[in-house]
């Protein structure tokens, strides 16, 4: 009975053992990994600087331009639209009157 008793002990602390130091490799690699991908934005972020320098954003300057002009025709069509919400609003306020 005793030999049961050990074999499960031992059985239990190897297991728990076993999750320990799974748990500690699994948070040993999540931790490298979110330092590898630090170094990599890093690393982009060092390649990005040197093109605002020397002006070979305008590339990127005619998409944002796009956006500008999107943004605008959406604000374009926002008072279109707002208009013709307060030309229904005046007509049924006119129904309203006559009724």
């Amino acid at each position: 009975m005793s030999q049961y008793r050990e074999s499960t002990s031992t059985s239990l602390s190897s297991l728990i053992s076993g999750a320990v130091l799974g748990a500690a490799g699994l948070a040993w690699w999540l931790f490298s990994e979110a330092e590898r991908r630090q170094q990599s934005k890093k690393q982009q972020a060092m390649l990005y600087a040197p093109r605002m320098q020397d002006g070979s954003e305008a590339i990127e300057n005619s998409s944002s331009s796009r956006k500008i002009e999107s943004s605008e025709q959406l604000e374009e069509r926002v008072e279109q639209l707002n208009a013709a919400i307060a030309d229904v609003r005046k007509q049924l306020e006119d129904l309203g009157a006559r009724n």
